[in-house]
């Protein structure tokens, strides 16, 4: 039987790349984070929900409790209408501890301290311009002339994956999903109704408005459709005083505290979180040395609430499959066990951006539809997303 691996290359320092370089640790391997930026990303991204199966894949690798404290519960979701009426409300089973509503860059803190307490390297400046392969190892070669070699490399540098290009230079790229977002925390969360624990989101006539309320906080979000992509940086370069005239005018319609947020959001607060996307199916996850995880595998919208969990389950079962089994077996198996179960949530994913950019006539036709659906849709079904579980001790094979 061939030799399993012992050293790894971990490309990208987001959210995925410290989960994975502690899961392998935790597999008997060892690993070391190579990130393109040479600062942290300390301030970096707006709120996201961290689902129960994203909060169990850290458990495996004992680091749930620390991201639990950062967040607050997101009991359920209520959908409405521009003018306030209630299209249903999705809460998860009780069976489950709930989704918890954490800011990104607390997040991204909490796992990179994690991985620094635990001795993992992370070097910063190192931007990934080529790979060598060999027959027992791989060479990275970077941006400022230095080199790295192991006997794999792991893609975990996002959606828009150096890596991915690398594996497979006709791979696709992100799906741009018509939308731009948009959000802010606001500290004068008494101005607007408590939403009880709940996440509030509404279709409005013009965009889509999220909030919740949290202790002292209203947490907020917008997404704008938008005919063409922009990036955080071109956004931003339009103002962000800009941007909150487009989004007040956007919001202005609509029965919502949106308005309201918006006209007392300080510009320098406002977080710009560039083009809502996905990844179409990528074709090809890895080849010989190199393999993908996290967005560059697989990155649904963040309409989903699944993106920085999946991501995670991602880089623990792939950790798992190497514990386990040689190369490339352990390559296969990893991608056995999880592409069918990103795909699906993709796919899904899809037809809820459809739904936050429609017409007046859909408008009309969804809000009338949309509470006879969800009466009629299977609950556990939809809730098996977030029931599932990565068992550590059991072997990948």
């Amino acid at each position: 039987m061939a030799p399993r691996i012992t050293t790894a290359l971990v490309i990208g320092g987001g959210v995925a790349g410290p989960v994975t370089a502690m899961a392998l640790q935790q597999a008997g391997i060892e690993a070391t984070v190579y990130e393109a930026y040479e600062g942290t990303a300390a301030g970096v991204g707006a709120a996201l929900g961290l689902a129960p199966n994203g909060l169990a894949a850290l458990d495996a690798i004992g680091a749930g409790d620390r991201v639990r404290r950062l967040g607050d519960p997101m009991e359920a979701i209520v959908l409405q209408s521009w003018n306030g009426r209630r299209l249903a409300e999705i809460a998860g089973p009780g069976t489950l501890e709930p989704t918890r509503l954490v800011m990104r860059s607390d997040l991204y803190r909490a796992l990179y301290d994690e991985a620094r307490r635990r001795g993992i390297r992370i070097e910063h400046g190192k931007r990934l311009t080529a790979v060598e392969e060999g027959e027992s190892a791989v060479t990275a070669r970077f941006a400022d002339g230095t080199t790295a070699t192991g006997e794999l490399l792991v893609g975990a540098d996002g959606i828009r994956s150096t890596v991915r290009t690398l594996i497979d230079p006709a791979a696709p790229s992100a799906r741009y999903a018509g939308l731009q977002g948009f959000g802010a925390v606001s500290a004068e969360a008494g101005l607007v109704p408590d939403t009880g624990g709940k996440m509030v989101m509404t279709f409005g006539k013009r965009a889509f408005f999220g909030l919740q309320v949290i202790g002292g906080n209203a947490v907020w979000f917008v997404n704008l459709p938008h005919p063409q992509p922009l990036t955080p940086s071109q956004a931003l370069a339009r103002g962000a005083g800009w941007w909150l005239e487009v989004l007040a005018e956007a919001c202005a319609g609509d029965r919502t505290p949106a308005l309201d947020l918006i006209r007392r959001t300080d510009p320098a607060e406002l977080l710009i979180t560039g083009p809502m996307e996905s990844m179409p199916r990528v074709p090809h996850w890895s080849r010989g040395r190199m393999v993908l995880t996290g967005d560059a595998a697989h990155a649904p919208s963040s309409s989903s609430g699944q993106g920085a969990s999946l991501a995670i389950e991602s880089s623990v079962e792939l950790a798992r499959c190497l514990r386990d089994l040689a190369l490339p077996g352990a390559l296969d198996r990893y991608e056995e066990l999880r592409r069918p179960r990103v795909e699906r949530i993709i796919r899904q994913t899809g037809r809820i951006n459809s739904n936050k950019a429609v017409g007046p006539v859909g408008r009309v036709l969804r809000d009338a539809l949309m509470p006879v659906g969800m009466k009629l849709m299977n609950q556990e079904k939809l809730s098996r997303p977030l029931r599932y579980r990565i068992d550590w001790a059991e072997p990948a094979a």
